[in-house]
């Protein structure tokens, strides 16, 4: 029997070319292995300094009271307890399509404290179980690049953000020295694996996570994206000379 169109068409994970029909099962594979240790994880590979790089997107984002967020592959909910803790009068709502991730984000001491302000739901980046206009913040963090079409993804955001809402993406991106990335390029594919072979136990999901960050476009051409799915005033600021970029846009 052939295949339809729809089966047919193909996208990468990491540098395997799959369908993308294939592609969500396999991410939900790597973020289920890596749940238990992916905070140990990313202190270990970025020898903590994401945790500068998400305290810079707060700094940008500047939540306010009356919010209400909606952080996307928000895991273990690094971002939103950021986000509630800078607005006590604000509430957020976490959706993953790991549940495991979520089961390891509701176990950690911030999430008691934020009881009544915080929800956990499972749910895919490129059909959102939410409402048009619901939210009037959009976050995520090293998740878009894993998503099977990025374009679905943002048109998603944009759909369940209100008039006048904010989208912030915060990614691994491209350093814009040929030296310099050859050298990070280096690191990541030498040393990340094996640290997660020693420490989470799984070299395999670790080796999918640097290919997939080599695979994620460009600033620019990022940027270019976000625009084409309707939001305004698309800016990015680079991260650690460009290992990381956050990137805004406003749905106006």
């Amino acid at each position: 029997m052939p295949m339809s169109q729809e089966e047919d068409k193909t996208t990468h994970f990491g540098e395997r070319i799959v369908r993308e029909g294939e592609k969500a099962g396999l991410v939900h594979g790597v973020f289920s292995n890596v749940a238990s240790k992916y905070d140990i994880m990313n202190d270990v590979m970025s020898v903590g300094i994401h945790r500068l790089w998400k305290d810079a997107m707060m700094d940008w984002l500047a939540p306010r009271n009356g919010q209400r967020l909606l952080d996307v592959a928000g895991g273990t909910g690094d971002i939103a307890f950021r986000f509630l803790r800078r607005a006590p009068g604000a509430t957020a709502v976490v959706t993953d399509m790991t549940e495991a991730m979520l089961v390891e984000g509701r176990k950690r001491a911030e999430a008691e404290a934020f009881t009544g302000r915080l929800d956990w739901i499972t749910g895919d980046a490129m059909a959102l179980p939410f409402e048009d206009a619901s939210f009037d913040v959009y976050t995520i963090s090293f998740g878009i690049r894993n998503v099977t079409r990025i374009g679905d993804a943002l048109a998603e955001a944009f759909r369940v953000l209100k008039p006048g809402g904010r989208m912030m993406v915060l990614e691994f991106s491209q350093l814009p020295n040929a030296g310099l990335q050859r050298l990070y390029d280096t690191y990541s594919f030498n040393v990340i694996p094996r640290m997660g072979q020693a420490i989470a136990g799984d070299r395999d999901s670790y080796q999918y996570l640097v290919e997939s960050i080599r695979r994620f476009p460009d600033q620019e051409t990022f940027a270019d994206m976000i625009r084409q799915a309707g939001f305004d005033q698309v800016k990015y600021r680079n991260l650690s000379m460009g290992i990381a970029a956050l990137h805004s846009g406003w749905k106006l």
